[in-house]
């Protein structure tokens, strides 16, 4: 995948490029770097993609390239380009190092991309700095270089600590990793969290649950949990076609879902989000910011942003991503500028699967809009299939008056479908 070809384009559509005298490419022009150059409410939050792994996991489908380190100093010069482009510095109050495998740089490779990033971002003193990391690639020395990189929070791509299980999963870690790189995050780190993955080629509900018992006996202060899913264009997806794995029925993959809450709840991890489960003071706070709408920059081969109402991608190819920013281009593969009504259906979609739900007075005051006029008919089927609930706040005999909406437990099972028809109509 990452040698895969951008579109075509004529000089005349070649991004808005500025050009020197002699015909060679500058940068792109301002109206290309919209989203480096905010002019509404500036971004606090900041994702770098690190698309660096040892191996691709069968079921992975993020932007990645495995063993080609080789192409980790051209990585670093083209996100320093990148980086460049911004017209300021930024006060920030999250950082997120994900990917890929953060973990795999190097000592002086983190060392040169926080050069990078203290270039254009001044972290705000209680700033959360999350780095995901693989359990085998932490040790003293990765420890120590993630420390002096500023990392407060450490996100363990853990996905189980069963070995047949890791094995399927084509992981490269043991559980006695797992333990080890718990024990060292928390020497330097404020919080450590934990992605286990569920729904596992015919994995049961009773493995399921030592699972999730093996991983509350490490104490971690945060777990996302996520439904092994099959996407097109992964291994696991060829393996499905061809018939050598299956997907687990829905009742079971439901009963999965509602021993996780029961589980995590009784450990004192509270849901907040479809899939994430924290102590008090430990939720992600730099997602967190994602489901309340609020801008972020983002950078790197296939890294998201959402500034000043624009939604763009970068391409998703290394290959591409670094070609585009050594030729002085673009690497946006994909940009749009939602309508107001659009961009309202996105934030209530993504705000509902937030435990908390969403607010209506605030909602309306942040959008223009009111939950209930763009839930319409659907409301009430939801609520009377129990899905979805409405709590009346404030007096109802005044203007005051607001409701917050919220999913209930059945309705957080079926969260993308709900947010599917809201966001299509």
């Amino acid at each position: 995948m990452d040698d895969e070809k951008g579109p075509n384009r004529s000089d005349e559509d070649s991004g808005g490029h500025d050009r020197d005298s002699d015909g060679q490419e500058r940068r792109p022009s301002r109206d290309w770097l919209r989203t480096w150059l905010p002019t509404g409410s500036p971004p606090r939050s900041v994702y770098i993609h690190i698309p660096f792994c040892r191996h691709r996991c069968g079921y992975c489908n993020f932007s990645v390239v495995a063993n080609r380190d080789y192409l980790v100093d051209r990585f670093l010069n083209a996100l320093e380009q990148e980086i460049s482009w911004l017209d300021r510095n930024f006060d920030i109050d999250t950082l997120f190092l994900g990917g890929g495998t953060p973990s795999h740089l190097s000592a002086a490779n983190l060392k040169r991309l926080k050069t990078i990033l203290e270039s254009r971002f001044t972290l705000n003193p209680n700033a959360e700095v999350t780095a995901e990391c693989n359990p085998n690639d932490l040790d003293e020395i990765k420890a120590a270089s993630l420390q002096a990189f500023g990392v407060n929070r450490i996100s363990l791509g853990v996905q189980s600590l069963r070995p047949e299980k890791l094995a399927k999963l084509e992981r490269d870690h043991s559980p006695r990793d797992v333990a080890r790189a718990v024990e060292l995050a928390r020497q330097f780190t404020k919080s450590v969290s934990m992605d286990l993955i569920f729904a596992a080629p015919t994995e049961t509900i009773s493995q399921w649950e030592n699972d999730l018992r093996s991983a509350l006996e490490l104490a971690p202060n945060h777990l996302s949990t996520y439904e092994l899913t099959y996407e097109k264009g992964t291994t696991f997806w060829n393996r499905l076609t061809q018939g050598e794995l299956q997907i687990s029925n829905e009742e079971i993959r439901a009963d999965m879902y509602e021993l996780t809450t029961n589980v995590l709840q009784g450990a004192g991890l509270q849901p907040y989000e479809v899939s994430s489960f924290a102590e008090a003071n430990h939720q992600c706070r730099h997602n967190e910011n994602y489901w309340t709408g609020q801008p972020y920059f983002a950078f790197g081969p296939g890294a998201s942003r959402f500034i000043d109402g624009i939604r763009e991608t970068n391409h998703r190819s290394t290959s591409q991503y670094l070609k585009r920013l050594e030729q002085g281009e673009s690497p946006v593969a994909f940009s749009e500028c939602l309508s107001e009504e659009d961009s309202a259906r996105e934030l209530l979609a993504i705000g509902l699967r937030r435990v908390v739900g969403v607010n209506d007075a605030d909602f309306k005051t942040m959008t223009g809009y009111k939950v209930a006029n763009l839930l319409a008919e659907r409301k009430q089927t939801w609520i009377k299939a129990g899905l979805l609930v409405q709590k009346r706040c404030g007096d109802a005999n005044s203007n005051e008056s607001h409701s917050n909406w919220r999913l209930t437990f059945r309705g957080r099972m079926l969260c993308d479908q709900i947010a599917s028809q809201i966001v299509n109509r």
